[in-house]
């Protein structure tokens, strides 16, 4: 059932997801291949700075699970679901970053730069809320991303660089992995279960996790 609440949240949430691609568009790496200028080291170093939100990412969606109680348990038990699912998500990054001449070693050694750990901290910080349904507006953010840009750059990254399906492995998965995760939270927000509240919660988190991813992308190499 297509509730007031659901309709009007999808139609703030496209608001938000327009916004957040205008920015993408702006970071440096992502001009630079739109542009076809891109080099084999920007492709490393977005993969170095992705890896370290990514082993984060699995864990945020443990915390929240555990803090839904039993009258959200259709959500913990999505939230489960989807943190088992990406749990070893860092490891395919991990290869596709050796298979362009990245060292493991520098690669697990390396840090989250500012907007990384922002971004981090936001998410775990919101996991530990009672309920924390505003996740779901993070969700939006970070699945669609995989849904709608992850094909994009993959193609554009061997278009400009030659590189192998192997090269660019993570993200050919997170095309296809987070199509059907998007279909699935598309499927929660159509549910009834949204009250004008939570959809506040929601859009509001997409916001945040917008303004920040575009922040961690902007930071690269700082």
């Amino acid at each position: 059932m297509i509730t007031h609440a659901t309709e009007s949240l999808s139609e703030r949430l496209a608001e938000v997801w327009n916004d957040f691609e205008l920015r993408l568009d702006q970071v440096p790496v992502l001009s630079r291949l739109a542009e076809g200028t891109v080099t084999i080291g920007d492709y490393r170093e977005l993969l170095f700075n992705l890896r370290q939100q990514v082993v984060d990412g699995s864990p945020w969606i443990s915390r929240a699970a555990s803090n839904f109680d039993i009258d959200h348990f259709e959500l913990r038990t999505a939230a489960i679901r989807h943190a088992e699912e990406e749990h070893r998500d860092y490891l395919m990054l991990e290869r596709d970053y050796v298979a362009v001449g990245g060292s493991l070693d520098v690669l697990r050694g390396g840090r989250k730069n500012i907007g990384s750990e922002a971004l981090s901290g936001y998410m775990f910080h919101y996991a530990d809320r009672p309920n924390p349904i505003g996740l779901l507006g993070a969700m939006f953010i970070i699945e669609g991303m995989g849904a709608r840009r992850a094909a994009q750059w993959a193609n554009k990254f061997q278009e400009v660089l030659g590189l192998a399906d192997n090269q660019v492995y993570f993200m050919r998965y997170h095309d296809e992995a987070d199509s059907e995760h998007t279909g699935n939270l598309e499927a929660i927000l159509g549910s009834g279960i949204i009250d004008d509240s939570a959809a506040d919660e929601i859009v509001r988190c997409a916001q945040v996790v917008g303004r920040l991813y575009v922040l961690q992308l902007e930071e690269m190499g700082r």
